[in-house]
């Protein structure tokens, strides 16, 4: 039974988008079920990102959304939501791969970066030609960022990186890397403290530097998941990011990605609900359609209202980031939301679609491994309700 897509928006919130944001879910929509849909169980089980999707979401202005100037599209946050719904309508690789390019790369650079390294990186980095990665976390230090080893040892006009760095999207194919370690030549701040800590671009082909795929991920398949292995690496002084002034300038480049991430998973959700429907109007059982039977009824209504939900906890940012009163504490909430939301809207739906619904060319299953990996990164569950609980009590509850 074919699934009128717009039946999905039961709030009607897309009527409400500005022109910009239509001409992007379109153009967006487009490529995905064109381009990618065809060839995604294939490379699901290739554990493959095809190189050339790079270029193509850069024609789609999927990098560096909200940044104006240096050949980034500067767009609304409305705008910038819809392409990433979009593209986790696909799969979240496709929204991970743009987020660590844009989100978290190209806004540390933009925010924090030297003209020179503005002019020189974010064109091409907008376009897709020069690609990027974000090395913040590391193997023993997630949750806990400021905890990181990575150190950077000053040596006349050069800094020398040792450390490692796990589960960063991109690094493989990364050109530049954007590494935080802790510098030692900060006056007054001992180098194991998270304010002595740096941005610095690295260039990959540098000897030292080694990336490699993280293997046996049944999450993130279509993704380029690596960790990053530092050994001596020299960079000139000039790669440092000089407004780039302790951790709290990593921090608010996961902002970006996490208000991404708010939009992103309502497309996953949208992805579920939209199989699930399909296959329930298709399904017989006891000569009637599976659509037809109060419980499951209850399922695809449950879906739809919890998808509609987290649309109106994505609007909303929208709305507050636009105004420029967005939040942490409100980021906070729409990321642990809508990332839940879209995993019960997908659980939900594997059910629904009964034995097939285990098979990896079934948008649900896809959908459940991949936020799986969601809900951890950018900050798990219960760190965001901590913060959302140090907002409401005014104590802070970390440690």
């Amino acid at each position: 039974m074919p699934v009128d897509r717009s039946a999905l928006d039961f709030l009607d919130l897309d009527s409400g988008l500005p022109s910009a944001a239509i001409a992007a879910r379109d153009a967006v929509r487009s490529w995905v079920d064109d381009t990618f849909m065809p060839q995604a169980s294939r490379l699901w089980r290739e554990n493959e990102f095809p190189r050339e999707y790079f270029t193509e979401l850069g024609k789609l202005n999927a990098f560096g959304t909200t940044i104006s100037g240096w050949g980034c599209p500067g767009l609304d946050p409305f705008t910038s939501g819809i392409i990433m719904r979009e593209l986790e309508r696909g799969d979240t690789g496709l929204r991970t791969c743009a987020s660590v390019q844009g989100s978290l790369a190209m806004n540390a650079i933009a925010e924090f970066g030297s003209e020179e390294q503005r002019n020189s990186l974010l064109p091409g980095m907008a376009a897709g030609t020069h690609l990027s990665c974000f090395g913040l976390t590391e193997p023993g230090h997630g949750s806990n960022p400021g905890g990181m080893t990575t150190i950077a040892r000053r040596d006349g006009d050069h800094y020398v990186l040792s450390g490692e760095k796990k589960w960063i999207g991109n690094a493989t194919v990364a050109d530049t890397a954007l590494i935080w370690a802790k510098a030692d030549d900060v006056d007054g701040v001992e180098p194991t403290s998270s304010r002595a800590i740096r941005g610095f671009l690295v260039d990959t082909s540098l000897g030292g530097y080694d990336s490699r795929l993280i293997e046996g991920r049944m999450s993130l398949r279509i993704g380029l998941t690596a960790e990053i292995s530092l050994n001596e690496v020299r960079v000139p002084v000039e790669a440092m990011l000089p407004h780039a002034i302790g951790l709290g300038a990593a921090l608010s480049c996961l902002n970006h990605a996490r208000y991404g991430i708010t939009w992103g998973v309502v497309g996953a959700g949208m992805a579920c609900l939209e199989e699930a429907l399909e296959h329930a109007g298709d399904r017989e059982i006891f000569g009637r359609p599976l659509a037809g039977f109060q419980l499951a009824q209850d399922k695809l209504a449950t879906m739809l209202t919890q998808l509609n939900q987290a649309q109106l906890i994505a609007w909303r940012l929208a709305q507050l980031k636009a105004d420029g009163h967005l939040t942490t504490e409100q980021i906070s909430l729409g990321k642990a939301a809508n990332v839940e939301a879209a995993s019960q809207i997908a659980r939900t739906g594997r059910e629904l679609l009964g034995g097939i619904g285990i098979c990896d060319d079934r948008a649900c299953f896809r959908h459940l491994c991949n936020l799986e990996s969601v809900a951890t990164y950018e900050g798990t569950r219960d760190i965001h309700h901590l913060i959302l609980g140090h907002a409401l009590t005014g104590i802070p509850a970390f440690r």
